[in-house]
Order: structure tokens, then C-alpha cells, then sequence
């Protein structure tokens, strides 16, 4: 006699997996974002305008700032990892935006009444992300090495860039999510995360010295989340702490600016990750009644 709870047993009958479901909804979304090559680019190009725009039109005066602070670095180089993390920040805004294309087709109603686990679908969709996130990051540091930016750690500061990218954008993603699953409508997704997306770019370390602004930008700079993530790239980029809203000193030169860094990060992820798998839960709790 078996001793299986009818959950195993139901679970074994529809071959369902975590990691299964992890991969089908992985494939799913990197399928539809092929489709749609508006996704692929609608995300790069404001940052490669960002990008060229701002390395061309206000370099010179830039330059002037950043060597005003004590460093004697091109503005192409010091911009090109915010342009990263803005990469990160805006591909994730997108992530609501196909989510709420799901529901208004009716399949996201079919995923919750599935047996699929909702970390799992949420996973998945979060790791196709991912994969174009790194993808476009990758074209961000090549046209920035075009453009004059130099990486002083070399291949495997890149690869730290990624990584950052990566870290930095599950928060914003899953903030995303959790925008079209209250609002369930693709004008008010846009416009929840793009209200958080320009203001908080422009009130951190991404386009200028903190040193150089004004004191109440200096103040909300160190609560906002882009400062940390712009600076862990920036370090890496440098090779050399740059680290400006949290002073630490135990670590030594990049990890100074690193370990903190990633420590905010990494907190805001579970948080918010967390928070949009309850609201999946709650959601598919909704849709069987």
C-alpha cells in the first residue's frame, strides 16, 4: 500500500517538477521576447541614448567635475556603469508590462489554476530576464569601450558588472510584478514603474559625484537603491573603493565599496521577491475560487 500523500501522487501523475517548472516558464518567456523584438530593444535603446548623449553632449563639463573630486577618469568610463544599472533598471520595468500582456490574454489565469509552483513560474520568468538583462549589459560595455570607456579590472571586472546588473535588477523586477498584479493594467504598470525609474536615477551617484550636489540629493542619494548599485559597478570599473553614502574601511580597496553594496542589494531582493511570490500566492488562491 502506498503511503504517498495525494499531493506527491498528483504531482508525480503531471510530471511537474520545481525545476521543471523553473525551465518551461524560462522557455516560455525567452520564446515570447523573441517574438517580440520590441522587448529586446525597447529597454537598450533609451540607455544607449542615455549613453551617447551624455558621454558627447556634456563630457567636456563632466569631465570637469569628476576631475574636480580627485579622479582622472574619462566621463565615458565613469558613466558606462550607470548606464549598466540603468540597462538593468529599465529591462526590469518591462517585466510587469509582459506580465500583464498574460493576464489580459487570459494564460496567466491558466498558470494560476495549474499545478505549478509559484516560485517556480516566478523564477523562471525572472531568470529569461536575466538572460537579456546580461545580454544587453554586454552590448552597453562594448559600445562604451567604442565610445572611450576603459575597465580597469579588466575581463573580470566585467563579469562583476554582470553580476551586478543581475543582483541589482530581481528587486526592481519583482517591484514591477507586483505593480501588474494590483493595478492588472499595462498604462498603470508603465507609469508605476517609470515614477520610480527617472526620479531615482537622477537622485544618485550614476551621472555625477555626489560630492558635487546639492545636500539634499547627498541625503536621498543614500537611501536609494541605484546609488548602491551604480556604485558596485563603478568599483568594479575602477578598480577602487567609491563607495560615498556608507563609510567602511575593514575589507580593503574594492570590497570596501563591494560588501555593503551588495549587502543593500541582496536585502532588497528577498524582500521584494518575496513579496511577489505572496502576491502570485494570493492571486492563485483568487483564481481557484
Amino acid at each position: 500500500m502506498s503511503t504517498e500523500n495525494p499531493s506527491q501522487r498528483s504531482q508525480q501523475a503531471t510530471g511537474n517538477s520545481f525545476v521543471g517548472d523553473v525551465w518551461v516558464n524560462y522557455k516560455r518567456w525567452m520564446i515570447k521576447s523573441v517574438r517580440n523584438p520590441f522587448i529586446l530593444t525597447g529597454s537598450l535603446l533609451q540607455p544607449v541614448i542615455f549613453l551617447v548623449l551624455f558621454t558627447q553632449v556634456f563630457g567636456q563639463v563632466a569631465t570637469s567635475a569628476i576631475g574636480g573630486n580627485g579622479a582622472a577618469i574619462s566621463y565615458e568610463t565613469y558613466l558606462v556603469p550607470a548606464i549598466a544599472v540603468q540597462t538593468a533598471l529599465a529591462a526590469a520595468a518591462a517585466s510587469g508590462i509582459g506580465l500583464v500582456n498574460d493576464i489580459e490574454e487570459g494564460m496567466f489565469d491558466k498558470i494560476l489554476v495549474s499545478p505549478m509552483s509559484r516560485t517556480g513560474v516566478f523564477l523562471g520568468k525572472s531568470l529569461a530576464e536575466i538572460s537579456r538583462i546580461v545580454a544587453q549589459i554586454v552590448i552597453i560595455v562594448g559600445l562604451g569601450w567604442l565610445l572611450g570607456a576603459r575597465y580597469a579590472t579588466g575581463i573580470p571586472g566585467i563579469v562583476g558588472i554582470l553580476i551586478v546588473g543581475i543582483v541589482f535588477s530581481l528587486w526592481f523586477t519583482a517591484f514591477s510584478n507586483i505593480v501588474a498584479l494590483v493595478t492588472r493594467d499595462q498604462e498603470s504598470t508603465i507609469i508605476g514603474a517609470n515614477i520610480l525609474q527617472f526620479p531615482l536615477l537622477f537622485v544618485s551617484s550614476a551621472f555625477l559625484p555626489l560630492s558635487v550636489m546639492p545636500g539634499w540629493i547627498q541625503t536621498i542619494a543614500a537611501f536609494n537603491p541605484i546609488t548602491y548599485g551604480v556604485d558596485a559597478a563603478r568599483a568594479l570599473t575602477l578598480g577602487e573603493d567609491v563607495m560615498t553614502v556608507i563609510e567602511v574601511t575593514r575589507f580593503g580597496g574594492v570590497w570596501d565599496t563591494l560588501v555593503p553594496a551588495f549587502a543593500v542589494l541582496v536585502a532588497l531582493d528577498v524582500v521584494m521577491v518575496g513579496a511577489a511570490v505572496v502576491m502570485l500566492n494570493r492571486a492563485a488562491k483568487s483564481a481557484v475560487q
